[in-house]
């Protein structure tokens, strides 16, 4: 009977996020992969100031105690941080996570991938973050089989909705994963349509084998005691959920406001998510909302009340323009309620004929739908059956398997 291989972890993006307000998707998925890891044979890799960090097991552990808000055990930074203004959560935790290390192996990782493989044998790379994908660290972690999850190709499809340099990054890591790793992941078949076709016009190595693990999705607990004070829900309101960032299409939806406040008693619109990037015009918009108005916009909200909202809401609208799978799709789904979203190769995957598919560039048409659903109490659909977690960690290990067995790379 095969066993799952051992992993080594990359945790840079875990990292380097703490303390940087709610979790991301691409968040989300590292942090269930250190959480699904615990007791199971594993090491960790981790990026800071001028190395890499090959750590043990009990660093995951204290990670996803620093993940959940129990930082206060963490060091000062060390002094080159020090010396170069660096006192953040990031910097705190790459000090204890030095103190921790097995071995530092220099910013490229030199010898890394030998010392993983002499402490945990049989060991494979994984990369879910989208960080610290670099030609040179994908080189030095020979002998390991590399295998980097890809979340979407944004950047590459839509450099208008990255911030300045961006696409060229993500380029690079994705012809360094392209070109190194044996096996690359992706969340949805429609990202893995648009991995292979980016493949090809970038005239990239066919070597690794593409494998779409769609990731799981966790309903978390709603806590009405988790929300802002005076939040009125005695009105009809609906939410979206995401950075707000250009491509997902905020523009739209204060256009629909605007309509709806035209009419008698409109709904209201609850905004939750930081503002991210190359916006200023929608920055500008919510800067000038009324406070009594029927636009709120919130930030950092945990996940008990970003639940609770959902949980009472009218709707979830998400008119986004690209995405590579939408975690807030399953996650109203999931509670049967009712969903307004762009119809896109990742979203009709995952809902099917559950949605309400709008143009994200017909503003009337949403107007209209969210007329309708406001206009009665909210409407529960029958919860669509979404995937776990440990159907996705399934999957990339059948894929992991799979894959390295056609490269001819033993795991066992």
């Amino acid at each position: 009977m095969k066993r799952d291989p051992a992993l080594l972890l990359d945790v840079s993006r875990l990292i380097s996020r703490l303390g940087g307000g709610p979790a991301t998707g691409i968040d989300r998925v590292e942090a269930e992969w250190l959480a699904h890891l615990q007791g199971r044979p594993h090491l960790l890799l981790c990026r800071v100031p001028r190395g890499q960090l090959l750590l043990p097991p009990p660093a995951g552990a204290a990670i996803l105690r620093w993940l959940d808000g129990g930082t206060e055990d963490l060091p000062a930074p060390g002094l080159f941080d020090r010396l170069r203004g660096r006192r953040t959560l990031p910097a705190r935790a790459g000090a204890a996570l030095r103190r921790m290390a097995l071995r530092c192996g220099g910013r490229m990782g030199r010898g890394l991938g030998p010392a993983a493989q002499a402490y945990l044998d049989g060991a494979v790379y994984l990369n879910v973050g989208h960080a610290n994908l670099r030609a040179d660290l994908l080189a030095n972690l020979r002998p390991l089989p590399r295998a980097v999850m890809i979340h979407d190709t944004i950047p590459l499809d839509h450099p208008e909705f990255t911030r300045a340099g961006q696409s060229d990054k993500f380029r690079a890591r994705f012809s360094a994963a392209l070109g190194q790793a044996e096996v690359i992941l992706t969340v949805s078949e429609a990202t893995r349509t648009d991995v292979l076709h980016w493949r090809e016009r970038l005239g990239l190595p066919d070597r690794a084998k593409v494998v779409a693990t769609p990731i799981g999705t966790r309903l978390a607990a709603p806590d009405p005691a988790h929300l802002p004070a005076d939040l009125d829900l005695s009105r009809p309101f609906f939410v979206t959920l995401g950075t707000i960032e250009p491509r997902k299409n905020h523009a739209l939806l204060l256009d629909v406001w605007q309509m709806l406040e035209r009419t008698p008693d409109p709904p209201q619109l609850f905004i939750i998510g930081r503002r991210g990037w190359e916006n200023r015009e929608v920055f500008a918009r919510l800067d000038r909302l009324s406070p009594n108005g029927p636009v709120r916009e919130l930030s950092g909200l945990d996940d008990a009340a970003v639940a609770e909202l959902i949980r009472r809401s009218h709707g979830l609208l998400m008119p986004s323009r690209a995405e590579g799978f939408g975690l807030p799709l399953t996650e109203a789904a999931g509670r049967g309620v009712p969903v307004l979203a762009t119809p896109l190769p990742a979203a009709r995957e995952m809902l099917g004929d559950y949605a309400i598919w709008l143009s994200p560039d017909a503003p009337a048409d949403w107007a209209k739908e969210i007329a309708r659903l406001a206009a009665a109490a909210p409407f529960r659909l029958q919860p669509l059956q979404i995937s776990g977690w440990e159907r996705h960690f399934s999957l990339l290990y059948q894929g992991l398997f799979e894959a390295l067995r056609a490269s001819a790379v033993t795991v066992m």
